[in-house]
This record gives structure tokens, sequence and C-alpha cells, in this order.
């Protein structure tokens, strides 16, 4: 599902997606459009600086789908 939060508080910073992205440290724009499609979400600390970025709550932008890249690593048995 398409991040149009993500999508709508980067253009509100007249950024694109490839000024983001070497903002991020990134080479392309690549990751930025897989985040802002919905195809996958950012690591835990490239949202933060993302959210630092855009000056916008990480939960705004997110919701849980960072939470759940990371917690689904390691199932505990």
């Amino acid at each position: 599902m398409k991040n149009v939060n993500l999508v709508k508080s980067r253009e509100k910073k007249n950024l694109t997606q490839e000024q983001l992205a070497k903002a991020l440290g990134y080479k392309g724009k690549q990751s930025v459009s897989n985040w802002e499609n919905g195809h996958i979400s950012p690591p835990l600390e490239t949202a933060l600086k993302i959210s630092q970025i855009l000056e916008d709550d990480i939960f705004f932008l997110f919701s849980n789908l960072v939470q759940e890249t990371h917690t689904k690593e390691k199932e505990i048995v």
C-alpha cells in the first residue's frame, strides 16, 4: 500500500526522491521510491533519520511498519 504520508511530507519539504536519498547517504532514489510505494519499509535507524530530515513524527510517516521489519527478524520459540 502506498505510503501517502511519506510522499506528502517529502513534497512539503520540496525534496525530490533523489535529494532525500542523497541526504540519507543512498546513491540513488530507488529505496525512497520503494518506501513510498509500500514495497519495503526502511530500517529503524533510517526511518529515524527520515523523520528528522522531514521534521515529521516517525509514526505518522511509517505507522508500525518499521517495527514489523525488525520484530519478525527473530522469533522466540
